[in-house]
């Protein structure tokens, strides 16, 4: 991964996965920590943990064509946090990633189908 514009090595990760604490190579002092503090962490798709089926990073999502069937509804613009799940942002629709609404995902064809009748 690159941190502060330099590649770098997760040595050690403890916190939460909303709040985590990592220790990256290079990097020994508080004050050196404190120095990356807001610096963007960039890390390569082929580098990024396999996920379970199923499951996808959310810029796997963002870009997606959403359809009904044959009905196009439009494109995946965010990935939205909901108390009790994610949600896809298509347009001014909020898609819960639930079984009931989402019907299939196919990233490599990047469409995703959903129930449409699910949303009301």
């Amino acid at each position: 991964m690159t941190v502060g514009g330099e590649r770098r090595v997760v040595e050690r990760r403890a916190g939460t996965d909303d709040k985590p604490i990592v220790r990256v190579s290079g990097v020994g002092t508080r004050e050196g920590a404190e120095a990356l503090r807001g610096e963007t962490v960039l890390m390569a798709h082929r580098d990024l943990p396999r996920l379970p089926e199923g499951e996808y990073y959310a810029h796997e999502l963002v870009g997606c064509r959403v359809t009904d069937g044959l009905r196009q509804l439009g494109t995946v613009s965010a990935l939205v946090p909901l108390p009790t799940c994610e949600a896809l942002e298509v347009g001014d629709l909020l898609i819960p990633m639930i079984g009931d609404a989402i019907r299939s995902v196919d990233v490599l064809r990047r469409r995703i189908d959903v129930d449409a009748s699910f949303l009301g």
